[in-house]
């Protein structure tokens, strides 16, 4: 493959099948939070700890919703950016569900050692996610700049 075909294929937008795949997560996310929302607005009388856990859980499917949107309405090419979007959008969600855990399991004075492994398991996944999405990312812009070759001034 040539340079120019190589950059022509970097500087392409996203895919159909990815653009399919982000409408179909921010589609997620808002029906996950209008229905969590929905049971919360109809279930008066609901626990502390129910209460913490569904506004986590709208949070999260929100923050989803808004990054599908996010990456489905750029039209210049992301060079894996939504991966490094993703990647954040993921430690984030993982920070509510923690910050969830601990209200909920501060109300009931009782730390299980399963959720503990749980939380932990799934904070360093979304630390290697991002760490990978940046690797990609910046990969993939140190192999445009090389494709691209020195820019000469004009003057």
């Amino acid at each position: 493959m040539t340079p120019e075909e190589m950059l022509k294929r970097l500087d392409a937008p996203l895919s159909l099948r990815r653009r399919v795949g982000y409408v179909t997560l921010a589609f997620s996310g808002l029906a996950g939070s209008g229905l969590i929302g929905l049971l919360w607005a109809t279930e008066p009388g609901l626990p502390p700890r129910t209460r913490v856990a569904f506004g986590a859980l709208v949070a999260i499917g929100l923050c989803w919703a808004a990054f599908g949107g996010w990456a489905v309405t750029r039209r210049a090419p992301l060079f894996a950016r939504d991966r490094v979007v993703a990647g954040w959008v993921g430690l984030g969600a993982w920070l509510v569900f923690t910050a969830g855990v601990l209200a909920i399991t501060t109300l009931r004075h009782k730390l299980e050692p399963t959720l503990i492994v749980v939380v932990l398991t799934l904070g360093v996944l979304a630390v290697a996610n991002l760490r990978t999405a940046r690797r990609e990312r910046s990969a993939l812009l140190r192999r445009k700049e090389q494709l691209e070759g020195p820019v000469s001034e004009v003057g």
